[in-house]
């Protein structure tokens, strides 16, 4: 995939596009990349659905709201930090929820402000390098791939 700028035009056709495909519930994701390249990662509780998983810090787009809203509001519940700007879209994937839904997450990279992570959903963070990064999901991996081809 080639990361694409986010347009209004670029939002409408995704979410035309995932009523199309059936999709019954949206989340957003975002890569937050520090100055070094290392890319932030959040692990789930074990207890929780996906327990033990590394992941972005990513969550579910609330009813009329739009997924640079979702990506904001996310971002500053599951880390703390405010996001200050929203670059590329990386691509998406689909996966069955908890609940058993069909999902789509939408992935972006974005800049934020703040330095110290506070946690409200996840017992753990890291700022991973390239090494660590393989602790994703496939999925996952494959975002960071884009986002490694677009910051190289």
């Amino acid at each position: 995939m080639t990361p694409s700028t986010v347009t209004p035009d670029l939002l409408a056709g995704l979410a035309r596009t995932a009523t199309r495909d059936g999709i019954e519930k949206t989340v957003v994701g975002a890569v937050i990349a520090g100055p070094d390249g290392k890319v932030l990662l959040l692990h789930r509780p074990a207890a929780d659905y996906l327990g033990g998983l590394w992941e972005l810090p990513s969550g579910g787009v609330e009813p009329g709201e739009t997924l640079v809203e979702a990506l904001r509001r996310e971002v500053a519940e599951e880390t703390g930090l405010t996001v200050a700007a929203v670059g590329d879209y990386l691509g998406h994937f689909d996966y069955r929820s908890g609940s058993g839904r069909r999902t789509r997450q939408y992935n972006f990279t974005v800049t934020v402000t703040g330095e110290t992570v506070q946690l409200s959903e996840h017992d753990a963070h890291l700022w991973a390098d390239s090494g660590q990064q393989g602790q994703v999901s496939h999925a996952v991996q494959a975002v960071l791939g884009t986002w490694r081809r677009t910051a190289a």
